[in-house]
């Protein structure tokens, strides 16, 4: 959840209209989520902010966090178990991820919108790999199915694209 202000972000866990479960903050009292207001114009990121998650087969729940410029990725009782912010010396502009999802072996895939790549890391954070050149034009969100194909929606273009990607770390 992002609250209209932009002061606050949090992940809530709900069983119907019941929340169970509030995760804001880290063991030191400090934000979990970047919190940014809304500027007029943007230099580099695109003319959208997204937050989106998504929860790996560890129940791990995992969040682009474009604000932050990270994947912010929490156990599911809620405690920090990595922040990935990406190499610079690979990275041309500054990392911007859009859309997330995890595969089977509990992976975590993201698209990189500054760099026009999406980045592979296992599921202890430890970068594995980059997709890149993949034909993408401004992702917005990520999906893989049950047998790990990577399908990819396009923001201006109403198309779907799948991708498959060998996974040769298993």
């Amino acid at each position: 959840m992002s609250c209209d202000d932009g002061i606050q972000k949090k992940v809530v866990r709900y069983s119907g209209a019941t929340e169970k479960q509030n995760i804001q903050w880290d063991d030191q009292g400090k934000p979990l989520y970047t919190t940014v207001k809304p500027l007029k114009f943007f230099l580099v990121k695109p003319c959208y902010k997204t937050t989106d998650l998504c929860e790996n087969r560890n129940l791990d729940i995992c969040v682009a966090d474009s604000d932050a410029g990270a994947l912010v990725v929490v156990s599911a009782a809620g405690k920090l178990r990595f922040r990935y912010t990406a190499s610079s010396f690979f990275l041309w502009k500054s990392f911007y991820p859009v859309g997330i999802t995890t595969d089977s072996q509990a992976n975590i895939l993201t698209y990189d919108f500054n760099n026009n790549r999406i980045h592979i890391l296992n599921q202890d954070g430890h970068f594995l790999r980059y997709i890149k050149n993949s034909g993408l034009s401004c992702p917005r969100a990520l999906c893989v199915d049950s047998r790990d194909n990577l399908f990819v929606t396009e923001w201006f273009r109403s198309e779907v694209k799948k991708i498959q990607y060998i996974k040769y770390w298993t």
